[in-house]
């Protein structure tokens, strides 16, 4: 029997650097999505703060000729991770469509992976995660919370990729780009996050990847982002 052709999927994003307003509006909506706890200020002061969707600000020129511009900074799911490659457990991994994903459970808390990651997106967690009663109700029942002792990272919302799939499954169709959003993207009031599957040219974002302003971070590593920005207009 012929074996039918795989189709090779690869999430990625882009992010205009031109939209971005810094408002972190992102950043809130992931930690709420995730189940992020808030780090207490004494722990924030030992840099152990968690935040898995990061615009992180940097000014270009010198004054008076300064700009600012604003970079939300996501784990960059790269195709030739580092961090999977340090891990002694296999607790992260790349899985078939090119995400970086991290498997609490076998973690160990070694931090090799954070260690290794040259953007700095990979957060461990210091201590057990806690909430008031008022704020347990307002947490995400398809996320899990992480426990003490483990790294945890972006994963693009996988979740909602799964409720996306099996709706498509339930209602006989294929997935359609409009289909799946992380929190990031469906937050943006600018609209300058654009997610979708860098190997489908129907999608905007892989128009987008191949715009002449395209650029990702730290490329000259080689480990191959897949996260995209595009360059502010002159």
């Amino acid at each position: 029997m012929r074996e039918r052709a795989r189709i090779v999927t690869r999430w990625g994003m882009v992010i205009d650097l031109d939209r971005c307003t810094g408002c972190v509006a992102c950043e809130v909506a992931c930690k709420s999505e995730n189940n992020i706890a808030t780090v207490p200020p004494d722990q924030a002061a030992m840099g152990r703060a968690k935040s898995w969707m990061k615009v992180v600000a940097e000014v270009e020129g010198e004054f008076p000729d300064t700009s600012l511009h604003f970079y939300p900074r996501p784990c960059m799911q790269c195709d030739n991770p580092p961090c999977v490659k340090v891990c002694p457990v296999a607790a992260t991994y790349i899985n078939d469509e090119g995400t970086v994903a991290q498997i609490y459970a076998r973690c160990i808390g070694c931090r090799y992976c954070a260690n290794a990651c040259p953007y700095t997106v990979k957060y461990f967690n210091w201590y057990g995660p806690e909430w008031a009663d008022s704020e347990r109700q307002h947490l995400n029942p398809d996320v899990s919370v992480r426990p003490k002792g483990v790294i945890e990272k972006c994963t693009f919302c996988h979740h909602r990729l799964q409720q996306a799939r099996e709706d498509a499954r339930a209602e006989g169709r294929v997935l359609r780009e409009e289909d799946y959003q992380p929190a990031c993207q469906e937050a943006c009031p600018t609209a300058a996050i654009v997610f979708g599957d860098l190997e489908n040219s129907t999608h905007r974002v892989r128009q987008l990847k191949d715009d002449p302003r395209s650029m990702r971070l730290m490329e000259d590593l080689g480990t191959a982002p897949k996260v995209y920005y595009l360059r502010p207009r002159e």
